[in-house]
């Protein structure tokens, strides 16, 4: 149904102009569209009837291109025109059209006496029937020939001889396929194909359509060569959208928008390293976009659809250590590696006042993990520090140092720190092992101290509580994953700096640590490196990490050493390893020394002496 002035009018009447159908809905006569409709379909299939059926088709576009409607067609009464041309019509035409047709049904029954005499020696002969229809053609008058009486505006019609000749064609020509020999055809459009070429042809268009998918991957991926390839840590803005930060997990103009459809498209995580293609800018954008993601951690973006989230995974207690000893004259990483060894999944502190040693201290540790544990992804975050560090820690360490010094705001401080922590949970979630060398985890409490919204409550030397949550989310991410990998981070808190707010920071995270490393000032000031109190220093659980011999040596060395002081311990200790090779040999003698009750006499004897004189002085 279409809308033509108001009134609905069937589809098949579009065929009309709009005008001449709205002239017929205003006088009524819907009834005699109807019967002109009748009339037109009558003549299209009395064409259909006189052509042969491989041209009816065309026929029937022309006559209906060639046919066309008047108002003056649908009247029931004949125009005067036609009343006179039918009148001055004279007997010679419709002679001539009576040959016309004769002529036109000789053909046809010659073309269709060939077409048999073409088919197979076992078809019936129909040489009768095609002369009786010759004769009952010539016999019969042409159905055209107009009466005088009565007269019609509708195209001429065939008589009843016509179909009756076509119904002797009909059976002629299926006593003739009859008697064929019968073979599987499957029809097309024009011919027909036997079964057995219908599966060649299948198997062809099966293998040009591969073909063509190999040449559209061939040209996506010159296209995307074409293109530029960038990649970076994805940061994730609390509107959805994101930013792939190319420099130090840092704000900058280079780094690279990901829009939102990207990320909820393929599971995307803060902290994810992703790399894909640029498309060109538009209009007035000042971040470069990416339409196309390549790989999302080394893996394809597909494969990490199902990925674990950190915090499901089930922390347990590190059972396998990393070793930190590397040469014989490097003695911190030696007595650390026995007096309080680092595990896979440790949270360590390093306590010590200024001029310590702990930035010397932490880039031995990450160099000795970075030669013996090549497999583990090291990572030195740098809060609050001073320029010159950064690029001696970045000569020195083979691993990723991040960084943000002391002359940037407390904001750049937590976004890079939050930054990194989301990195290492995306690590951890795929089974690789990680470690964080932070410094310092107390001028990071510093710079939330600073950022986030107050409370309303303070504690002693000006610290707000709620500040202390970001660097607790922070350093309680270390954990051994079970079945997995695991996450390591080792913090610098600072002590006896003259600041009541340090020292609040030291107390909150004294207890959530289960590996501590203190160093004294009075061992620096004597210049005695490294300066390790040993009696304070320890791991929770140290007998998993360690194997008997060493075990049984620490406790040895702890209970030998219990009643001597700080600086008598660390020497002795250090003039011990000195002398030997490694620390297995260390081991064995300073388990045979310590068995003999005169070497511990005559060192207790010597630090009495050497307290008495300090009392003198």
């Amino acid at each position: 149904m279409f809308d033509c002035g108001g009134f609905m009018v069937p589809i098949f009447y579009s065929e009309l102009s709009k005008e001449t159908l709205v002239k017929l809905i205003v006088q009524r006569k819907l009834m005699q569209i109807s019967k002109a409709m009748q009339k037109k379909r009558q003549f299209l299939m009395d064409l259909l009837i006189e052509d042969d059926r491989k041209h009816g088709y065309k026929t029937i576009v022309e006559a209906n291109q060639n046919f066309e409607f008047t108002p003056d067609t649908f009247s029931k009464k004949p125009r005067k025109k036609e009343l006179a041309a039918q009148q001055v019509m004279s007997e010679e035409a419709v002679a001539n059209l009576q040959v016309k047709e004769q002529a036109k049904n000789e053909k046809k029954v010659t073309k269709l006496s060939k077409e048999n005499d073409l088919e197979s020696p076992q078809a019936p002969s129909t040489e009768n029937s095609v002369e009786t229809a010759k004769t009952e053609l010539k016999d019969e008058p042409a159905s055209t020939t107009l009466s005088d009486d009565k007269t019609d505006s509708r195209p001429v019609t065939k008589s009843k001889s016509a179909n009756r000749q076509k119904k002797i064609f009909s059976k002629q020509r299926l006593s003739v396929k009859l008697h064929k020999p019968k073979q599987a055809e499957v029809e097309t459009e024009d011919k027909k194909i036997p079964a057995e070429d219908k599966v060649n042809t299948q198997a062809e268009t099966a293998e040009s359509n591969t073909a063509e998918a190999v040449e559209l991957e061939q040209e996506n991926e010159k296209e995307l060569e074409k293109r530029e390839l960038v990649g970076g840590i994805l940061n994730i803005t609390p509107d959805g959208y994101g930013f792939l930060r190319t420099e130090n997990y840092n704000l900058s103009a280079n780094d690279y928008f990901v829009s939102p459809q990207l990320i909820r498209r393929f599971n995307l995580r803060e902290g994810d390293e992703v790399h894909g293609f640029l498309r060109k800018k538009r209009g007035d954008e000042r971040f470069q976009a990416i339409n196309f993601i390549k790989d999302v951690n080394g893996f394809a973006p597909e494969k990490l659809f199902k990925r674990p989230q950190f915090a499901r995974l089930v922390p347990i207690y590190t059972q396998e250590r990393y070793t930190l000893e590397t040469t014989s004259t490097e003695l911190s990483t030696r007595i650390i590696d026995l007096v309080c060894p680092i595990g896979k999944g440790q949270r360590g502190m390093i306590v010590s006042p200024p001029k310590a040693g702990k930035t010397i201290l932490l880039q031995k540790i990450a160099d000795a993990i970075s030669r013996n544990n090549p497999e583990a992804h090291l990572i030195v975050l740098l809060i609050d520090e001073r320029p010159e560090e950064v690029t001696d820690m970045q000569r020195r360490i083979r691993g990723e140092v991040v960084y943000s010094t002391f002359d940037q705001t407390a904001e750049n401080h937590v976004r890079i720190t939050e930054l990194v922590l989301e990195r290492a949970k995306r690590l951890v979630e795929l089974g690789e092992d990680v470690v964080i060398l932070l410094d310092s985890i107390t001028r990071l409490a510093r710079a939330y101290n600073l950022t986030i919204n107050p409370t309303g409550r303070t504690l002693s030397g000006g610290l707000d509580p709620g500040s202390l949550h970001g660097p607790k989310r922070f350093f309680g991410a270390a954990r051994k994953i079970e079945n997995g990998g695991s996450l390591t981070i080792v913090a610098t808190a600072l002590v006896e700096t003259g600041s009541r707010m340090d020292e609040v920071i030291f107390e909150e995270f004294k207890g959530t640590g289960n590996m501590e490393v203190y160093l004294d000032r009075k061992l620096s000031e004597k210049r005695i490196f490294p300066a390790i109190d040993i009696n304070r220093s320890g791991t929770r659980r140290e007998e998993l990490l360690l194997n008997e011999r060493e075990l049984d040596a620490v406790w040895s060395i702890r209970k030998a050493m219990g009643r001597l002081d700080t600086a008598s311990v660390t020497e002795l200790i250090i003039n011990f390893m000195q002398k030997t090779k490694n620390n297995a040999h260390f081991v064995e003698c300073i388990s045979m020394s310590l068995n003999d009750k005169d070497v511990i006499d005559s060192l207790i004897k010597k630090n009495a002496n050497n307290k008495a004189n300090n009392y003198q002085n």
